[in-house]
């Protein structure tokens, strides 16, 4: 029994400020996996990530990402994935139960997916009351996560998302992580923690100038 593929590359090139940032990647993601990407810095992680957020447009080669072809709509997926990048994406003037209801509203969860999404992160109780703009970075990472998990994106993208966690938080981010999967939804990040971020993943890629193969 063949598994549906939830990223299928083939050839891509990716140009970014005029420059192939992504240079032929072949690659694809079966749906539950938890798939890692390794690689230096420059070497196209991110900008893999973005492109298939529907970010970043497809220079050439064929891209589909959740059955949408990105090259002719990228627009068509961007709903389905939760991508978590540098920037966390959050409101910064609301509270942190604020930006977790207006995601819930976009995407017609209940408040009590708001609430286990909230005390997973451990964000919840006072936390939950404090403007953005007043957590420290791991709280704002915290509070990211959480907006994943109320998104219910079936594609998780994740851009270093250990950093900024303390020890708690990165535990707590690896369940988050596996229930996402066992709850059905497929989980690709990039990390230079390497042996942490093989603990979790069921498969590694190794991305090198924009190429991808079996890490």
């Amino acid at each position: 029994m063949t598994s549906e593929k939830v990223i299928d590359f083939k050839d891509v090139v990716i140009v970014y400020d005029n420059f192939p940032a992504v240079a032929g990647a072949t690659f694809s993601v079966d749906a539950g996996e938890i798939v890692l990407l390794q690689g230096p810095n420059g070497a196209g992680k991110t900008t893999l990530l973005r492109a298939c957020a529907g970010l970043l447009p497809i220079a050439r080669g064929t891209a589909n990402v959740l059955g949408c072809d990105l090259s002719t709509n990228r627009l068509a997926v961007r709903s389905r994935v939760g991508l978590l990048g540098h920037a966390n994406g959050l409101f910064q003037d609301l509270t942190v139960l604020e930006n977790m209801l207006f995601w819930s509203r976009l995407v017609g969860a209940m408040r009590q997916d708001v609430d286990q999404a909230m005390i997973a992160m451990g964000i919840s109780g006072r936390l939950g009351e404090t403007q953005v703009a007043k957590l420290s970075a791991g709280q704002r990472r915290r509070c990211a996560l959480a907006s994943l998990i109320v998104r219910r994106a079936q594609l998780w993208l994740l851009d270093e998302p250990h950093a900024g966690l303390d020890a708690q938080g990165r535990d707590e981010l690896d369940r988050t992580l596996r229930a996402a999967r066992d709850a059905g939804a497929t989980v690709i990040f990039a990390s230079h923690e390497i042996e942490r971020a093989r603990s979790l993943a069921t498969r590694s890629l190794m991305v090198t100038t924009g190429t991808v193969k079996p890490a």
